[in-house]
């Protein structure tokens, strides 16, 4: 799996590929796993979303969702098939996943990931002060200064009462 892992992730690396040429390399890559592998299915529809693919993208990270991934990978195709299919017009689903994912794990690895996609997600279906809100939560940490204001004002947004 490693050296496996190490393969795609050169491909992804390789900034001289077209995104016809990824989607090749990545189902060569893929193709020498089983059909259903949900890290081979993950990776194709990777592929597909930066390739602007999004209803083919779809398909494959439902499938790999569905297969089972570690919790890792499970988050990013969570976030991944939101926004792919928020860009398909599913607004109100990818706007679920994402507040899922959002409120999955406060302090996981992807939080601030998941944050600027459900910001995104509500921002598409209207909801703006609740998406600056979610967006001023995930930045303020990383402020050097101001983070308490901030936050502050952020809850503030999100209480209505800015």
């Amino acid at each position: 799996m490693n050296d496996w892992q190490s393969r795609v992730d050169a491909v992804w690396d390789d900034a001289a590929l077209t995104e016809d040429e990824v989607i090749a390399a990545i189902d060569a890559l893929a193709a020498e796993r089983s059909e259903d592998d949900p890290v081979a299915l993950f990776e194709r529809a990777g592929a597909r979303d930066s390739a602007g693919l999004e209803a083919e993208a779809e398909v494959l990270y439902r499938r790999a969702l569905t297969g089972g991934l570690d919790e890792n990978r499970r988050a990013r195709a969570t976030i991944q098939l939101a926004s792919t299919i928020r860009n398909l017009g599913k607004v109100d689903e990818a706007r679920e996943m994402l507040r899922g994912e959002y409120e999955r794990e406060p302090r996981g690895p992807l939080h601030d990931a998941a944050a600027a996609f459900y910001a995104l997600a509500l921002v598409s279906s209207g909801d703006t002060e609740r998406a600056a809100s979610i967006a001023l939560l995930a930045l303020a940490p990383h402020l050097p200064l101001y983070t308490r204001s901030v936050t502050g004002y952020a809850r503030e947004i999100a209480d209505g009462h800015a």
